[in-house]
């Protein structure tokens, strides 16, 4: 069984995002899972849904050659459901050359699978950052 805890799954997505297996990425996700996308400029943060939707906003992303560092984590389970917070760190680089850093905190909620998997239902790597004031 892969993903026997809702922390192995997050490293395992992880893992898949620092070697940018898209495939691999999107496996971590129940089918109809959301993952909040990072906002434009004076836009609120937008959703990816479902599987499709998801691997389109994971392709974007994986063409910055992301190398993200979980630096603190935490998991609270309730039965089926799992809330992860994590703070993370993420070097990209962007379209023209340049090294960017970024530093965030997530909150993401996961589900055990009838088969024994941990799953992610709700994936946010900005936390509370996407509240505004």
């Amino acid at each position: 069984m892969t993903n026997p805890s809702p922390l192995e799954a997050i490293n395992g997505l992880t893992a898949a995002i620092n070697r940018a297996d898209v495939a691999a990425m999107v496996d971590f996700f129940e089918s109809d899972a959301t993952l909040v996308v990072q906002a434009l400029a004076g836009q609120p943060a937008q959703v990816a849904r479902g599987h499709a939707a998801i691997r389109d906003a994971y392709r974007g992303f994986v063409s910055l050659k992301p190398t993200l560092r979980r630096q603190a984590q935490q998991v609270v389970e309730a039965g089926n459901v799992a809330l992860h917070c994590s703070k993370w760190v993420l070097n990209v680089t962007s379209p023209d050359g340049k090294k960017v850093e970024r530093e965030g905190e997530s909150s993401d909620v996961l589900r055990k699978q009838s088969d024994g998997r941990w799953l992610i239902v709700i994936y946010n790597p900005y936390g509370t950052s996407m509240v505004s004031a």
